[in-house]
């Protein structure tokens, strides 16, 4: 069996690579050949040419026929146009984005995508709403005109070795530089669903081992727990051995975490995995604590480089000298605040028994 990846340097690339060759396949990469990898081996075809690039991808296959294909990468509609007669089955990658809601949460009333995001949720109607993500839902109709048998998944933010947008970074980075404090909007209870790269490339293998049940669908990709903002940072933190002060203040004060939140608002991204688990039997191979102190550690092991394309993607300016006159400012602020006080305090209500709730009036006998 033959298997063209046109990727495979990506993040989940290698692991999908591996998984095929473990399945038997003779497995070609067709990429731009700027970044090999050492998880790649040596039996793997590599086809160098410019994904991007309509003319170079046919001159690249010139007649070749594959069993599967997988895109992960490049113009997923041209490719999708250029492998009708060259593939048995397609698989595409794409993204969340495609949902309606998830760059711009206030087109929908009340704001905020719907919690979990099924696979049925509406997509972006118009390209005016929001431009990237109608382009994105495109794509996806296109892929599915041109291989109506195809299997596609909606990547969310991914986490692991070789993102080239790791937000990980910006905690570890904190970490590494020796500080002592991190300001997170909200308390930091803000839920985005993200997956790592070893679970994203179990559920594409799924849709391999699957091809019936796989046909035609569209899969949510996700980690099966999700993390708040607050305990990804303290499973970072834990993870390097060092203690973090978790500064929280309202979302429109605390602009430092804006490259953590990569949205405007702290509405939740959580999309529902139920689809994944019950046809293809998803199940995480790596548990996101697991996956959390993999990345950090990985990226003390390969720090990007200081005002490179990583943190200029990341547009975090790691302004410390800010930072500290933020929470200093914020500290001063709320010790500020006047004790107002109620003619009755308000309470959590009769029916809660935890730290700070109401004592019992009466003892067992």
């Amino acid at each position: 069996m033959k298997a063209l990846v046109i990727g495979g340097t990506g993040p989940s690339g290698h692991y999908i690579v591996n998984g095929l060759l473990r399945r038997g396949y003779q497995v070609a990469m067709l990429h731009s050949g700027r970044h090999e990898l050492d998880e790649i081996p040596a039996t793997v075809e590599h086809l160098h040419t410019d994904p991007f690039s309509e003319d170079a991808l046919r001159g690249a296959l010139g007649n070749r026929t594959f069993d599967l294909t997988i895109a992960a990468y490049g113009r997923l509609r041209r490719i999708a146009e250029i492998m009708v007669g060259r593939t048995a089955r397609f698989i595409s990658i794409g993204g969340v984005p495609a949902y309606r809601g998830y760059m711009n949460p206030t087109v929908l009333q009340p704001p905020g995508m719907p919690v979990p995001t099924a696979e049925d949720a509406p997509v972006v109607p118009v390209e005016e709403e929001d431009a990237k993500g109608w382009r994105v839902a495109q794509t996806e109709r296109a892929v599915f005109e041109r291989h109506p048998g195809a299997a596609h998944f909606r990547y969310p933010f991914l986490y692991g070795a070789y993102q080239i947008a790791p937000r990980e970074w910006c905690v570890v980075r904190r970490i590494l530089d020796g500080r002592r404090s991190i300001i997170v909007p909200e308390d930091g209870l803000s839920l985005n669903h993200s997956c790592y790269v070893e679970n994203a490339a179990h559920a594409i293998l799924l849709a391999v081992d699957r091809p019936d049940a796989s046909r035609g669908q569209i899969y949510n990709c996700g980690d099966e727990r999700l993390l708040t903002l607050r305990q990804v940072i303290e499973i970072i933190a834990h993870a390097l051995g060092h203690e973090l002060e978790i500064v929280s203040m309202p979302a429109e004060f605390a602009v430092p975490a804006r490259p953590l939140m990569a949205q405007p608002w702290t509405t939740h991204r959580v999309l529902d995995l139920s689809k994944v688990r019950t046809q293809l039997g998803y199940a995480d191979v790596v548990s996101p604590e697991r996956g959390l102190a993999i990345t950090a550690q990985w990226l003390k092991d390969h720090p990007p480089e200081p005002n490179g394309p990583d943190e200029k993607i990341l547009q975090d300016p790691f302004d410390y000298r800010a930072e500290d006159e933020l929470i200093a400012a914020w500290k001063s602020l709320r010790a500020q605040m006047p004790h107002v006080k109620f003619v009755r305090e308000p309470g959590f209500t009769a029916t809660y028994s935890g730290p700070g709730g109401k004592p019992r009036s009466a003892r067992w006998s």
